[in-house]
């Protein structure tokens, strides 16, 4: 386990409780709810638990990202609520908080900037209330942070809340961790009929917006390569990734099995069974880093310093000619070209998932 930085160690003063919080009260973590900022948030579970080590800590989640939360070390429990994207949605947030108020939450956590993040927390009564300043967030918030344009990475913004106001951030963030158990993976492999003795290579072909997404026919060519070298395929993802998973698997279908599907549990597993994954720059990258994973990143065009893993990975892949547009942050190429993506041959990915694979081996 990586230790945590001299700054993030148990605090030995008295315990820096304010606003009516009791000492031993639990703490309320309200991430985002994409798959790689709700890894992402796990650093700052863990600079809580080094702040105030007695105290639980539960996490606000939705349906679909609930299972990671049962790998998460230090985490007591997960809320599940979920909230409607889009809109205010005031009647769902008022029933959410009846659902927070018997929990006795001392300090809520609120990593998102926008106004509504903070309302369900507000409306529960919990005493101090954390976040970044955002949508002008006075009243909904009690203990404002400011400067978040000099924070520019996400886990910046999201780590400092952990930490006390005004305190210096340390050289380094505790890392997020994610430990599934070899008997789990064991069994899981067992049910989904998986059980062997070859290697394994993940494969995580989508992303939220299809800028992000490498080729399929450069992972098509990957799963080849690897399969050809004796490794067992898998493509994992969700179910907006099975149409990926098709073509993919059309390009050498008896060697690469799909398991895409609605349960993120088995993308879990999967990146825990494997002994390489490639992946786009995605949430299922952040799943796999946090497992310990060996994992190759592709970034076309968004940038590895702002949104890879803050767990080392093997391998960053990014395009090597000059494309002026890159990096854009856009969902979609509106050049038309994709060329930070169309770029990046196979080769190169085929090469640096085998050399992780032989290295980790």
């Amino acid at each position: 386990m990586t230790a945590l930085p001299d700054t993030a160690q148990p605090d030995t003063a008295p315990p820096d409780t304010a606003g009516g919080e009791a000492p031993e009260s639990p703490i309320l973590v309200v991430p985002y709810m994409w798959i790689g900022d709700f890894v992402r948030c796990h650093s700052v579970v863990r600079l809580l638990k080094a702040r105030w080590p007695e105290r639980p800590v539960d996490v606000l989640t939705s349906a679909m990202v609930a299972p990671l939360l049962d790998y998460m070390p230090g985490v007591r429990k997960g809320v599940v609520w979920d909230l409607p994207r889009g809109k205010l949605a005031y009647s769902e947030h008022r029933a959410l908080a009846e659902r927070l108020k018997p929990e006795g939450y001392g300090r809520a956590l609120v990593m998102s900037r926008k106004w509504k993040a903070a309302l369900a927390p507000f409306l529960a009564g919990i005493p101090v209330r954390t976040g970044l300043l955002g949508e002008m967030r006075y009243g909904v918030l009690n203990d404002v942070r400011y400067g978040e344009k000099k924070l520019p990475r996400m886990i910046d913004q999201c780590a400092v809340l952990a930490l006390p106001k005004g305190a210096a951030r340390p050289a380094e963030w505790p890392v997020p961790q994610l430990v599934a158990t070899p008997e789990e993976v064991s069994a899981w492999r067992q049910r989904m009929g998986l059980a062997g003795d070859r290697p394994v290579a993940a494969l995580a072909p989508g992303a939220v917006g299809p800028s992000k997404r490498w080729t399929t026919e450069g992972y098509g060519e990957v799963a080849k390569r690897l399969a050809d070298r004796g490794f067992s395929v898998w493509v994992l993802g969700g179910p907006g990734e099975k149409d990926l998973a098709a073509a993919i698997a059309k390009l050498d279908g008896e060697k690469v099995r799909d398991l895409t599907g609605k349960d993120l549990r088995n993308a879990i597993l999967g990146l825990a069974a494997a002994d390489v994954a490639v992946s786009n720059d995605s949430g299922l990258l952040h799943v796999s880093a946090a497992l310990g994973t060996p994992s190759i990143g592709i970034f076309g065009p968004t940038s590895a310093w702002h949104w890879a893993p803050l767990n080392p990975i093997s391998a960053t892949i990014e395009p090597e000619t000059d494309i002026p547009c890159r990096p854009c942050h856009e969902p979609t190429c509106r050049m038309g070209h994709h060329a930070c993506m169309r770029d990046i041959p196979a080769e190169v990915v085929f090469d640096a998932a085998l050399r992780a694979a032989q290295q980790a081996a």
